[in-house]
């Protein structure tokens, strides 16, 4: 017999510092003890993000006046089957308050003090923890070039690298790949090698891209920290969830100066193939750094930029 299903709206409240607030489930509630993000069941005829912002009117006393939608999460309890609809509040009024007699704390994705938490968050807290900004290597025949480019935007602040040169010989690459990992780490920043999963492995790189075609042929979720896969309709997404992957990039969104003409996505599809999505989704294609705020409206994670990353 099928297990009854819950609809809950949940939030990841960030603050400016990047932590975001996590609740203990009060003493006369299942799973009492346990931490959580906020939010609460949908009621009748109630959306995602109206559930929202009521709950959180309820239980801690802040007004909402700016939420994204983010991923959505389902997890079988014993008995019960919840569909989480996660969104990224990240302006609200007022101070949350413990309205209903639970505990509140701020949390470092990468340091969470609080325990036990909800199993079905942990992923969640994961994703907290991806850079929202992903930019892609663009060395092509100047490696020297390109690395004073990436010192100067890692000294900006961009935490995710994706290391992609179709056109460098593989020790060149194999080189270059090296030396971009150890200066992003010198920085606090991640790594991801596109394609060659033992490439990721020698050099200590955190994750892989995963091409379509080997999306296609996986069965078993590489053994990396990050996963993400380039997708780019909805077979391709389902298989990424599938697969367990950490984040999809999805393209086309916006045409490109190095494909005109090819047919795009546009924001319009983009949101649609990206909601209620398992996983975060990157947009790429035909975006600079100023589209992230519109991006993250149409259910994006983030962004993934090319030549925007090292402008």
């Amino acid at each position: 017999m099928p297990l009854p299903t819950i609809h809950v709206a949940a939030a990841a409240i960030i603050r400016a510092d990047g932590q975001f607030l996590l609740a203990s489930r009060p003493a006369d509630k299942s799973y009492a003890g346990y931490w959580e993000f906020p939010g609460g069941k949908l009621e009748a005829g109630e959306s995602a993000y109206l559930a929202l912002v009521r709950e959180l009117d309820e239980e801690l006393g802040i007004h909402v006046t700016q939420a994204t939608p983010w991923i959505t999460r389902t997890y079988d309890y014993t008995s019960v089957r919840v569909v989480l609809s996660f969104f990224r509040v990240t302006a609200w009024t007022g101070e949350p308050q413990p309205r209903e007699g639970q505990m509140l704390a701020w949390q470092d994705a990468c340091n969470v003090s609080v325990a036990p938490l909800l199993p079905a968050n942990l992923p969640i807290i994961k994703a907290l923890s991806l850079p929202t900004t992903m930019g892609i290597t663009q060395a092509q025949n100047d490696a020297r070039g390109f690395l004073v480019q990436l010192d100067i935007a890692l000294a900006n602040g961009l935490k995710l690298i994706q290391i992609r040169e179709k056109s460098m010989p593989s020790d060149a690459f194999r080189e270059f790949a090296h030396t971009v990992t150890q200066r992003a780490h010198q920085h606090g920043a991640y790594t991801i090698i596109n394609a060659d999963i033992a490439l990721a492995h020698s050099i200590g790189a955190d994750g892989v891209q995963l091409t379509s075609h080997q999306l296609a042929n996986l069965s078993a979720r590489p053994d990396l920290y990050w996963v993400g896969a380039s997708c780019h309709n909805t077979e391709e997404l389902n298989h990424a969830e599938q697969l367990g992957c950490d984040y999809a990039l999805l393209s086309p969104v916006l045409p490109t100066a190095s494909h005109p003409g090819a047919p795009t996505l546009g924001w319009d599809e983009f949101a649609r193939l990206s909601a209620s999505r398992n996983l975060a989704v990157f947009a790429l294609g035909g975006l600079n750094a100023d589209d992230l705020n519109h991006a993250q409206q149409q259910g994006a994670h983030g962004i993934a930029l090319l030549r925007g990353a090292w402008l």
